[in-house]
């Protein structure tokens, strides 16, 4: 008998009719697939059902990777990795368009989307990512402006990423049975970006300074970033009197583009 590891976030999914609802989010027959953290395999086992082209499994965990090893030994086409995901080159693992699955664990989900999302190539290797939250997670990383679920994560993954189908999963399908609902999404990779960010790592500092201080108005954040207020010229209709809840994404992506022009030139801190 397998446990679950609390440190690692483990809830194992056992419900098979939403195993079979994620799998047919998208046609997974001939395509290269990546799972996240397989556990005991039951959402790996029904991917196999549909004959995918290859199928790589990056688990952490020694003692789940050895049973997984054994269960699987029979089956060419499976690459198994005994590894951290926030730790492993994505860019040397993945193959062309791979379709990523993940039951994350929940105390790192957001930190892997970020990991996916921050790829140096873009578009990148994968054409989907087929992710399972925590609700509460799912909902800041699709929230949109004017809601109170908008900010940092969801500006990140709107920059980058399309947002598809989701549903939610009941406590009831997992062992053991976690104390909140989980969420599947399906996003996929923008192919063309119309905000033009070098480095998408200027995208993540600014909304982190903004966001910091996210009930006062933007005027002390605008500070911590220019050196001189008179470069908010260049933005149309930008009243310093707001509150960062209040900018819409392509205004982030502005104020990270004119960062990363006036950086060359040292006027920016």
């Amino acid at each position: 008998m397998t446990f679950s590891k609390k440190s690692l976030g483990q809830n194992f999914l056992i419900d098979k009719n939403i195993i079979k609802k994620i799998t047919n989010l998208t046609n997974i027959s001939n395509q290269n697939i990546f799972e996240i953290g397989p556990g005991k395999g039951s959402l790996t086992s029904e991917i196999l059902k549909h004959n995918p082209k290859s199928l790589t499994l990056v688990e952490k965990d020694k003692n789940l990777y050895s049973k997984l090893i054994e269960k699987y030994k029979q089956i060419k086409k499976i690459n198994l990795i005994n590894e951290d995901i926030l730790k492993i080159s994505l860019d040397d693992i993945l193959l062309k368009d791979t379709i990523v699955f993940g039951n994350l664990p929940y105390n790192i989900s957001s930190q892997i989307l970020v990991k996916f999302i921050k790829l140096n190539k873009w578009p990148p290797k994968y054409s989907k990512l087929i992710f399972m939250f925590q609700k509460e997670v799912a909902e800041k990383v699709i929230g949109t402006f004017g809601t109170t679920k908008y900010g940092r994560l969801s500006i990140l993954t709107d920059y980058r990423l399309q947002i598809g189908k989701k549903f939610d999963v009941s406590p009831n399908s997992f062992s053991p049975k976690p104390k909140v609902i989980s969420s599947v999404l399906l996003l996929e990779p923008k192919q063309k970006l119309f905000n033009k960010i070098k480095k998408i790592e200027n995208l993540e500092k600014i909304t982190a300074i903004f966001f910091s201080n996210k009930r006062k108005m933007i005027n002390k954040n605008i500070i911590k970033i220019f050196k001189n207020i008179n470069y908010l010229n260049y933005f149309k209709d930008l009243n310093l009197n707001l509150r960062p809840s209040d900018l819409r994404s392509e205004k982030y992506f502005e104020i990270t583009k004119l960062y990363e022009k006036l950086k060359l030139s040292s006027l920016v801190k």
